[in-house]
Formats: C-alpha cells, sequence, structure tokens
C-alpha cells in the first residue's frame, strides 16, 4: 500500500509542469543569466599590458640601463616563456618620435610616454590612472636603484667587482605568502551558492502541495484521503517522500549543470556536497509543510508567503547584494543562523574555502534543527486536525 502510495505521488508530482518549471527551469535559466553576467565582468579584471610610448631620441640610445630595464618586463622572449610560463608583458612599447608620442597620447592610444630630456621624464594625459600608476611606480623603482648604485660606486668602487650588479638584480622577496585556505577566495561562486540554496528552498513548493492534498477542506482529494482506512498522516510522509524524491533530483540535475556546465567550483568533497544538498532539499520540503500547516488561508496565499520569504532569505543571503550577508554577520549574526538559505550557502563555501570542516558542522547541524522544528510542527498540527463533516 505505501509503494502505490508513493509512485502515485510520484506520478501526481511529475506532471504538474509549472511547479517543475519554477522549481528546475527557473533556476537553471537563473544561472546562465549569472554566468553570462559575471564572465564579463571577470574578463574586465584580466590584466592586460599597458601601451606606452618612449621616445627613440639619442639620450635614450645611450642609456643601455633603461633599455635593458624596460626591455626585462616588456620582452615576451622565449627565455622567459621557458623560466616562467605563466610571465605576462607589463608594456606593450612603441618607440617613436616625441611628436608622434604626442598624438598616440592625445588619440588614447597610449597610457603615457616616456621622454629622455635631461633625465626621465613621463608624460601622461591623466595622472590618477591605475596604469599610469604602474608607469610612474617603475620609472621611481628605476630611478631609486639607479640612485642607490652610484651612491655605493661613489663610496666604493670594488663594489662592481662584490657582486653590486647581480645583488641589485636578483631581488629577495622578504614577504612569504601563506595561504590562509585550500582555495582563493572567490565571490563569484557565491551568488551560484545562493542559487542551488533558493532552489533547495523552492522544494517548499512540493511540501505545501503535499499538506493540501491531506486537508480535506481545501480539495475533493484530500476529503477523500481523509475518508480512506489508511491513516491521512502515513499517507501524507509517504506523500513528503515522494515529493522529497523529486526536489533532489533537481537539486542533483541543478548541480550537475552548474558544475559541468557552468564550470562552478564547489570544491572537491562530494560526499559532504551531496550530504548539504539532501539537507537543504529536506528543509525546503518542510518548510512548505510547515507554511502550510500553519498558515489558515487558501493555497494562493500560501504560495504568495513561500515566494517572498524564500527570496527575502535567498537576498539576505547574499543573492542579489553580497554585503547585506556580510552587515549581517556583522551586525546581527543571530539572523544568518536563523536563515536556511545562509546556512546552505555558507555550508557549500566553507566546503570550497576552509581546510576543516567545523563552520560546515555548524551550519548543517542548525540546518538539521530547523528542519526537525518545521517537521514536528507540521507534525502536531496535522495530527490535531479534524472535521466534523466531509
Amino acid at each position: 500500500m505505501i509503494g502505490h502510495i508513493y509512485f502515485y505521488r510520484l506520478k501526481c508530482i511529475l506532471r504538474d509542469k509549472q511547479t517543475l518549471f519554477w522549481t528546475l527551469l527557473f533556476p537553471i535559466l537563473l544561472g546562465l543569466l549569472f554566468n553570462m553576467a559575471f564572465s564579463n565582468l571577470l574578463s574586465s579584471e584580466l590584466f592586460s599590458e599597458i601601451k606606452i610610448a618612449v621616445v627613440d631620441n639619442a639620450e635614450y640610445r645611450e642609456n643601455s640601463n633603461f633599455q635593458e630595464a624596460l626591455s626585462s618586463i616588456s620582452t615576451d622572449s622565449e627565455e622567459l616563456n621557458q623560466e616562467n610560463p605563466d610571465h605576462v608583458k607589463l608594456f606593450n612599447v612603441t618607440y617613436t618620435s616625441k611628436e608622434e608620442a604626442d598624438n598616440l597620447l592625445k588619440d588614447d592610444k597610449i597610457k603615457g610616454y616616456i621622454h629622455f630630456d635631461n633625465g626621465i621624464k613621463l608624460i601622461v594625459k591623466k595622472s590618477k590612472g591605475l596604469s599610469q600608476t604602474i608607469i610612474k611606480g617603475f620609472l621611481d623603482d628605476y630611478k631609486q636603484t639607479t640612485s642607490t648604485v652610484y651612491r655605493i660606486i661613489s663610496e666604493d668602487l670594488s663594489a662592481i667587482q662584490k657582486g653590486l650588479i647581480d645583488d641589485v638584480s636578483n631581488r629577495v622577496d622578504y614577504i612569504e605568502e601563506v595561504p590562509v585556505s585550500k582555495a582563493p577566495p572567490d565571490t563569484i561562486v557565491h551568488y551560484f551558492y545562493t542559487l542551488l540554496a533558493m532552489a533547495c528552498l523552492y522544494g517548499s513548493f512540493w511540501g505545501l502541495k503535499e499538506v493540501t492534498s491531506v486537508q480535506a477542506n481545501l480539495s475533493a482529494q484530500a476529503a477523500r484521503v481523509n475518508l480512506a482506512p489508511t491513516h491521512k498522516l502515513k499517507v501524507f510522509f509517504v506523500s513528503v517522500l515522494a515529493a522529497v524524491t523529486v526536489q533532489l533530483s533537481i537539486i542533483f540535475l541543478l548541480l550537475l549543470f552548474l558544475v559541468f556546465i557552468l564550470k562552478v567550483d564547489f570544491g572537491n568533497q562530494i560526499g559532504y556536497i551531496i550530504l548539504t544538498c539532501i539537507i537543504g532539499t529536506f528543509t525546503g520540503v518542510t518548510f512548505g509543510t510547515f507554511i502550510a500547516s500553519i498558515v489558515k488561508k487558501g493555497e494562493g496565499v500560501k504560495v504568495g508567503i513561500l515566494v517572498g520569504s524564500s527570496m527575502a532569505m535567498s537576498f539576505l543571503a547574499g543573492m542579489m547584494y553580497l554585503n547585506i550577508k556580510i552587515i549581517i554577520s556583522t551586525k546581527v549574526p543571530l539572523l544568518g543562523y536563523l536563515n536556511p538559505a545562509n546556512l546552505i550557502t555558507d555550508a557549500f563555501y566553507s566546503l570550497y574555502f576552509y581546510d576543516t570542516l567545523t563552520q560546515f558542522y555548524i551550519n548543517t547541524i542548525i540546518l538539521c534543527c530547523i528542519m526537525a522544528v518545521f517537521s514536528l510542527i507540521t507534525y502536531f498540527v496535522l495530527r490535531r486536525q479534524r472535521y466534523a463533516s466531509i
């Protein structure tokens, strides 16, 4: 009997095309929009070599030291490629006359040009841009290094024989970069994690329908369920299991879409990722049963409450504005721990970012507690419902 009810509810759920659209196709479409928006954002942040010009006059040609320094960061030579395959040119240099350099700068074809006229001079059109700051930083560093070398040589002529030039060329970095996590910080993946959390909460639509199917005052089908010899709570629990099965399948399909099609990085802890999906799905479905059981209004009102609350929780988890999550975590941290969407998102991010599972366990345990509260309230409300006549 239980198996018959389970498969019957599966067929009913799969025939509900409208809810299937909102629980499966809508998150996929939203993921595609996220991907298109963020791919453009990331491409705009990629570094490209800065276009500059150098006035090729006699003073420049006599300064072999500067030519060598400039060549080392603006020539993508075969030797550099062999030493560092990831080498990227800092400058894209054009050697020209001063008049042509002025024209290039005027037409915004270069960010600035270097002119040797009784010393090194930098001519730019906009003095506060990032590219101009990088050019100035290079020239300042060259001037400082050159001045230091000349001062040392003037005090000790044997400094060159002692390896001064090699010491200057081979600089030592005294700052060691120590990674604080197993993955680099990435705010982009957070938006996709909140998308998956929202999809989990959309399982509440199935929970709502399962409660409606056993409330005799809401549908003729529910009236027949209450008249059947099988206890309505048994029917309800089996129906919820069918709803969880469908919603979990949807979540796994969405997860596969995000990982293999959109190339979203979820880390490599597959087991914990699946566990998070399962807990998130149960939380979403029980959230729907909770709202449907305590709200004494029609199905339309309940759907409105579910949509509004799901979107509000997704917003507070940082889906539309990432900084709101930071504000909540610093100003009202308790609100973050009471928000299922935030907990699901943090669970995914902790698996991606942190070396330990402490934060993951905290999030999933709280989610399980919230799920248990939703389930118990639903059970006690439905158990007490009696009808004078059907």
